[in-house]
């Protein structure tokens, strides 16, 4: 198979893997958003902090180090193992006796045991790195697809019926630790890896040099993710949180899988071709003008159709979470490209450069934190567009300079994408105010007529991005019938 071919591949399953996965969270979260209150989501917020530093740790930088390195044995697979495992059981310990502390913080006392039983998924999640890594760097994306499937199914069915029985916030944390367990498992039977008692010491130490810069990194970006939730939760009400997260949560859906999607296949593929400048930046070009089309268009659309998408959806109660919607689906949009610029940085083996843009662009947050303590969180939010313009900026300066594509030039491949959608969005959302009916009947209108608009004027004018993308699409799909020549 040619690398064109599982580039293909690659990010068809791995947009399955994503949309599905996170298709099926999100129906499963509706669902639940109706069944328990916003308090109770704002309580798992507060904890989401100090589960994802965790799951930083388990990681290490050591997943990237796999991927890129050329040659990889079974003695660098056991050794990273080993080493997870151990940090996997060092978290959750971290986390069960520092329950206490994090529920005196947060000055809700039924936050200790949610702590201590979701932590575990910490030390369930460290046993199947390795697995993952091995799928990825042979861009074989369709048996996590099927994993991640399966256990979406089977744990949204566990939350849903314990909410339903009245369990409240226990039904959140069951949820997540069901689905870990089955992930783990799945990929236990399916995979066929198993570690040797081996851990090699040269082989650590020459990872650990390279991943241990993605370490800080991903611990810097993990913080600046989700300080955002520990400030509304400290400063605010468990309610107050509970409309961000809801409206976080709507906004990841499409950006966050993007950003997924791109970051997974985008690195192994530019990674096997970065000896080859002409050809990597012809690749990362077509990345980058097909990955934000799409994030244009998803994100502007989502902003235009807020109201009548939660009205629907979660009930007039989420409402509150409307216009914080709106707002993150600006900040969510430019996060694709952003992923891409990053990941070429680690392309070259600059870890050490992608650590001090992380740094540089982190404390840059600060007075939108501030701003937010003081004056409310639509302020906050609208300070994280600002960061996040920067944050672009200083991204693809330093990346474009290893395959001499400028921002300038970036900013051009983009551009019509960006008019083509803010057009639709604004089309979109006039139609679903001058509309008189019920808020299901308008919003599937809106998405209607959003989609007619974009392929309608994409095809109008011939927009290559749009082109390339159907291109794609028709190649993966589309199979000459039997007995037909192929030329």
């Amino acid at each position: 198979m040619s690398l064109k071919q599982k580039t293909v591949n690659g990010l068809v399953w791995s947009f399955v893997d994503s949309f599905a996965n996170q298709g099926i969270n999100f129906v499963v979260g509706i669902i639940l958003a109706r069944l328990l209150s916003p308090d109770e989501f704002g309580l798992i917020g507060m904890i989401t902090i100090v589960i994802s530093l965790s799951g930083v740790f388990i990681d290490s930088g050591f997943s990237n180090a796999l991927i890129c390195k050329k040659e990889v044995t079974q003695a660098d697979y056991s050794t990273v193992f080993f080493f997870n495992l151990f940090v996997g059981v060092l978290a959750y310990f971290a986390l069960f006796f520092s329950a206490g502390a994090i529920s005196l913080f947060f000055q809700e006392p039924e936050l200790k045991p949610l702590v201590q039983v979701l932590g575990l998924s910490i030390l369930i999640s460290s046993l199947t790195l390795i697995q993952r890594v091995q799928l990825t760097k042979r861009i074989d994306f369709k048996l996590q697809t099927r994993i991640s499937v399966i256990a979406s199914v089977c744990s949204g069915f566990i939350g849903i019926t314990m909410a339903y029985y009245g369990y409240g916030v226990w039904s959140l944390v069951y949820k997540q630790l069901a689905q870990e367990v089955l992930i783990s498992l799945f990929f236990w039977l399916w995979n066929g890896w198993k570690p040797s008692w081996i851990f090699d010491k040269a082989s650590f130490k020459e990872m650990f040099g390279f991943g241990s810069k993605l370490l800080a990194s991903s611990l810097i970006d993990t913080i600046y993710q989700n300080i955002y939730y520990l400030i509304i939760g400290k400063y605010f009400s468990a309610a107050e949180l509970g409309y961000y997260t809801r409206a976080d949560q709507f906004r990841k859906l499409p950006s966050q899988n993007i950003t997924g999607v791109i970051q997974r296949v985008s690195y192994p593929v530019l990674a096997s071709i970065k000896d080859d400048v002409p050809r990597l930046k012809a690749s990362y070009k077509k990345l980058i003008k097909g990955t934000m089309l799409i994030s244009f268009v998803l994100m502007i659309g989502m902003a235009a159709v807020a109201e009548p998408m939660v009205h629907t959806l979660i009930g007039d109660k989420w409402l509150p979470s409307v216009v914080y919607l709106q707002l993150l689906c600006f900040v969510g949009m430019f996060y694709p490209i952003q992923a891409l610029n990053l990941n070429m940085l680690n392309v070259q083996g600059r870890s050490d450069l992608f650590l001090r843009l992380e740094i540089i662009k982190k404390l840059l947050a600060i007075p939108t934190i501030i701003a937010g303590i003081y004056f409310g969180i639509k302020v906050m939010i609208m300070g994280m567009m600002v960061n996040t313009l920067i944050a672009y900026y200083l991204n693809s300066y330093w990346s474009g300079k290893f395959i001499e594509y400028s921002i300038v030039e970036q900013i051009k491949d983009i551009l019509p994408a960006f008019i083509l959608a803010s057009v639709s969005g604004i089309v979109v959302y006039f139609t679903g105010e001058v509309l008189n009916t019920s808020h299901v009947i308008t919003l599937a209108i809106q998405i209607t007529v959003g989609a007619l608009f974009t392929i309608g004027v994409a095809e109008m004018i011939k927009l290559e991005d749009y082109l390339y993308l159907k291109g794609i699409l028709i190649e993966k799909f589309t199979k000459p019938k039997y007995g037909a020549s192929v030329r």
